[in-house]
């Protein structure tokens, strides 16, 4: 009975923080928004490489890693986000929270496992406030966007072992969220030191609905006194619908709770392209000690153009990600020293986005660090810190300076094994 209520409150508590605004970052205001890191806590300490595949955790991002679950495992995860954004004429701070994950996974033979979960895809959070222009004439105008919102994604998915080598996986997504983009323009001198007395919203509400379906194979064996393991996962190409419902509507800068005129621009839906997805890494180690592991990422993101979402100084080109990471435990099973018993992780990454402005690269790189930290039997507790940058402050952009600190439950039993004595 605990566990059920245990798995009940958590994804109500789950539901409720996915609707909450879970980035700061001016960036989200293109595309999607900011896409989310789709894996547990562990494995975005180690710099977000999803090689290495155990019995006790779920790799979310490797669905033939499914296969290798023993144990009912519940993961639910949490991060705070820290901001400092710089551009050649002002700096900036801001702080969110955002739950990351819930998910539950479970072996419904000796050789494979099924998991399904709930997590954020995007987010959309950004506030940028009293941007003036001044045109040749003396007219000032001033500009204000705010957005919110976000992309969710529910998923199933199922991993078996086809040799004592090889596992395989796959796994089908729904995504389903809104976007709001709210535009405020007000001209605060017409020229002659008066301003007008209306202003104008452009409020963009977008609705994605779309599938996603991912593969993967996982292939471990030794090597002399080496554990090898390494994975390809392809996610291909689908398309989602989004409709797009524009309004303008102008205001009494006195009177601004209600509009003085209100215009539906656009009311219409059409099919959005969800680009490719591949990934291929490897690593090495030992059993119970250690592992370290590189993987590279391609995602087709020029596909992502879209006549809603490119401006005058905004285009889109193909990402690629590096990534390196692993792990370090002194002593798995020792019964004196709590610290020996600590998993150490450690990675690196780095990525151009897929978002180029003034024709600019928007790039992204991130150190982190993680702590698992056992608790009773198999459930552990899992904590990560990343520094990172975005951005830069050259050609008239933003540097975006972040540390997130994250925390994540792995919860560990067997329950659905048939008791013998009652």
């Amino acid at each position: 009975m605990i566990k059920k209520i245990l798995v009940s409150l958590s994804l109500v508590f789950a539901t409720a923080a996915i609707a909450q605004q879970g980035t700061a970052t001016p960036y989200s205001f293109y595309g999607l928004g900011n896409v989310d890191y789709t894996g547990t806590n562990e494995y975005k300490a180690m710099g977000g490489t999803s090689v290495y595949t155990d019995s006790i955790h779920i790799n979310l991002n490797n669905p033939a890693s499914f296969a290798k679950l023993k144990f009912t495992t519940l993961s639910i995860g949490a991060t705070a986000h820290y901001y400092r954004f710089e551009s050649q004429n002002s700096k900036d701070e801001a702080k969110r929270q955002s739950f990351n994950y819930f998910t539950l996974g479970f072996p419904i033979s000796q050789r494979a496992g099924v998991v399904f979960g709930l997590l954020p895809y995007t987010n959309v959070g950004y506030k940028i406030l009293g941007q003036e222009i001044t045109d040749p004439l003396g007219r000032v105008t001033t500009n204000s966007h705010t957005g919110d919102g976000g992309i969710n994604r529910v998923f199933v998915g199922y991993g078996i072992e086809v040799t004592d080598n090889l596992s395989i996986g796959v796994d089908a997504g729904y995504h389903f969220g809104k976007t709001d983009n709210r535009t405020f323009t007000w001209m605060k001198d017409i020229g002659d030191g008066t301003p007008l007395i209306t202003q104008t919203l452009d409020h963009k509400n977008l609705d994605y609905k779309g599938f996603t379906y991912t593969v993967s194979a996982q292939y471990e064996t030794k090597i002399k006194q080496y554990d090898f393991q390494s994975n390809i996962t392809y996610a291909p190409q689908t398309n989602w619908t989004v409709t797009n419902l524009t309004k303008l509507a102008i205001y009494d800068i006195y009177s601004p709770s209600y509009p003085v005129k209100e215009n539906v621009i656009v009311d219409e839906s059409s099919n959005f392209i969800n680009p490719q997805n591949l990934s291929v890494g490897a690593g090495f180690g030992k059993k119970f000690k250690w592992f370290i592991a590189g993987q590279f990422n391609y995602i087709e993101n020029s596909k992502l153009a879209h006549s809603w979402n490119t401006t005058d100084i905004s285009r889109y080109e193909d990402t690629k990600r590096y990534s390196i990471g692993g792990f370090y435990i002194p002593k798995h099973n020792s019964f004196t020293s709590y610290l020996d018993r600590v998993v150490y992780r450690a990675g690196f990454r780095y990525e151009n986005t897929g978002l180029v402005l003034k024709d600019q690269s928007i790039n992204d790189y991130a150190v982190s660090i993680g702590f698992g930290l056992p608790l009773r039997g198999l459930t552990n507790i899992n904590v990560g810190f990343e520094y990172g940058q975005r951005g830069t402050s050259s050609h008239d952009l933003l540097k975006e300076n972040y540390f997130n600190m994250s925390i994540g439950f792995s919860l560990n039993d067997i329950w659905f094994k048939r008791r013998k004595f009652d």
